[in-house]
Order: C-alpha cells, then structure tokens, then sequence
C-alpha cells in the first residue's frame, strides 16, 4: 500500500511537470513564430497574434508551476504528519517494551507463582489481540485455530470461551455490526490507554471497510482521545507540583512524556527538575537515617532506588562505590544473601 500511494503521487507530480514544459514548450514555439512573421501588415498581425499566444502560454506555464509547488509542499505537509505520527508510536511501542523489561527485571528474582501472576494480564491481552486482529480481518480460520489452542491450555480457557463468544457473535453480525463491535472494542482500548493496540486495530478497521465513514473517522477519534488524556495529566501534574506530591508528580511524568512535543517537554522542565530534586533529596535523607540507626536491608534498598532512578547523580556515583559493604553488612544483619 505504501508503494502504490508513493507511486500515485510519482505519477502525479510528473503529469504536472510534464503540462509545465509542454506548456513552456509551446510558448516558445510561438515566441519564435511571432519573431518570424515580423514583415509586412498581414505578418504583422499574425506576429501580434504569436506573441500574445506566447504570453498567455508563459502565464498558464508559470500557474501551473506555482499549483504544482503548492502541491508539492502540500504532500510534504501530509508526509510530515504522517512521519510525526509513526514516531509517535514508535515512542509509545518502545515505553511499552521498556516497561515489559522492567517486569522481567523484577520477575527475575520472584518465585515462580509471583512470575505467573506478574505475566498472566499482559500475555493474555497479547493473544488476545492477536486473535481478534485475525477476525477483524475476516481470517476466521487462523482466528478460529488460535481459540482452539488456547482453548487445550488451563491457564487459557476462560480467555479462549470469551474469545469464542466473541467470534460467534461477530460472525452472525451485519457488516454495520461488525464495525460497531470492532468501534466498541477500540473504544475499550482507549480506556485502557493501550494506544499501540488501538492504532493497529484502527488499521486492519480502515483497510477491512474502507468506505466506512465511521472507520475512516477513528483516527480522529484517536487523536481527540490521545489528546484529552493529555490534558488530564498535565492538570494532575500542576496538582502534584502544587501539593508537592513528588512521588505521584514521578509518576505522572513518566506517562505525560509519551504525548509531550520537544517544546511542551522543554516548558515543563523546570518544574520537572524541581521534583526530581525534591525526591533525589527525600531519598538521601531516608538513605542517611538508614545508615545511622544500622539498618541496613533499608539502606541497600534505598540505595538501589537512588541509583536505578538517578544514575547520573553525585548521590547515586557515591552509593555504587559503596555497594559492596552495604550488600555485605545487609547479608550479615539478615543471615542470608540479600536479592542482587
């Protein structure tokens, strides 16, 4: 699909390139006439005629140059947008892994129980979508065999029995029905804020009823809702800096920073930082109260945050050189190996 749009406007910038010398071809010819036709009454008038001819030719030329400038700045436009809003998803796919690494991060040193629970959500909801992509795609056996086998799986049944119900009843529906229920499912992934599941179910939504209007007006809707949730962080934000909440400021911002533009991030800057300070500093006095009661587990772990959430700090360059007598005074006062 890409290439074939790309081709289209290859084929469509050169049509007017051509017009614009075809046009400025002929002007030429006419120019060239009237210099020809210059003698006599009668050739002075067939002169006149040419080199009006001309004029009006370099006039057409010269429009037509200037609407296939517009046009070409036009489709830069549109390709900008479209680049802007793919690297916006790339932020969001990337924040998504990130946030997938820290949960193996941590579930690296859980149980094998606590590992189940940590994943169960977040791989259910990956299969899901994936069988519901296929259906909405009208693939109804690669949908139907993916059901089945995560129907012969325990931890994947009730997953699969949903699923099922939800193939049925699409499958009996109208075509206005299935956009409605593929709509209604989108509509449920912008309350979850799973935006990166929203955009490809938005896609396959377009591409399966193209000249539905509702389909062709979600991505709209994405952006509205993208948008309002926007809006909803930052007042939160202005409430956490207001109230000094720094621990909920933190965690707002890591969300806020997926829907910010580089000036947007630039003007919150400031309060940012301020935040950051505020918690680097709380953190150091939890660290040195820790320190001079001897409790060491709470040092180690506080250290830990301080050196995981701000690396680049003096604090936190101190606390790496210390990292081996706190592991080991923690392993003494708790009479086994702390976590690594």
């Amino acid at each position: 699909m890409y290439f074939k749009n790309r081709k289209n406007r290859w084929e469509g910038q050169c049509r007017w390139h051509t017009l614009f010398a075809g046009v400025i071809f002929l002007a030429a010819l006419c120019f060239l006439a009237g210099l020809l036709t210059h003698r006599g009454e009668q050739g002075l008038t067939v002169h006149q005629f040419f080199i009006t001819a001309a004029r009006f030719l370099f006039w057409l030329g010269g429009l037509a140059a200037v609407f296939a400038g517009l046009r070409l700045l036009y489709e830069t436009a549109q390709n900008l947008k479209l680049n802007s809003e793919k690297l916006d998803n790339t932020v969001e796919m990337l924040s998504r892994q990130n946030n997938l690494l820290m949960q193996v991060s941590q579930a690296s040193r859980l149980s094998d129980t606590a590992k189940e629970i940590v994943f169960r959500d977040s791989e259910q909801m990956e299969l899901g979508e994936a069988a519901l992509t296929r259906l909405h795609q009208h693939d109804f056996a690669e949908a139907d065999s993916m059901i089945r086998a995560m129907a012969e799986h325990p931890k994947y049944k009730e997953l699969a029995n949903r699923l099922k119900l939800m193939t049925e009843k699409y499958r009996s529906a109208t075509e206005e029905g299935r956009i409605n229920q593929i709509i209604a499912h989108i509509e449920a992934l912008f309350d979850q804020k799973l935006w990166i599941q929203a955009v490809a179910q938005i896609e396959n939504l377009v591409k399966t009823f193209p000249f539905s209007d509702k389909a062709k007006n979600m991505p709209v809707r994405l952006q509205e809702r993208k948008d309002r949730r926007k809006r909803e962080l930052l007042a939160d934000w202005d409430l956490a800096v207001r109230e000094k909440n720094t621990d909920r400021g933190l965690e707002i911002l890591k969300e806020l920073d997926l829907y910010l533009t580089p000036s947007e991030a630039l003007a919150l800057r400031e309060s940012a930082s301020t935040v950051f300070k505020t918690k680097l500093h709380n953190l150091g006095v939890e660290f040195s109260v820790a320190i001079a009661e001897q409790n060491w587990k709470m040092a180690l772990q506080t250290g830990r945050i301080i050196v995981q959430n701000f690396p680049n700090s003096r604090m936190a360059a101190e606390i790496r050189g210390k990292m081996d007598i706190l592991l080991e005074r923690a392993r003494t006062a708790g009479g086994k190996s702390a976590p690594a």
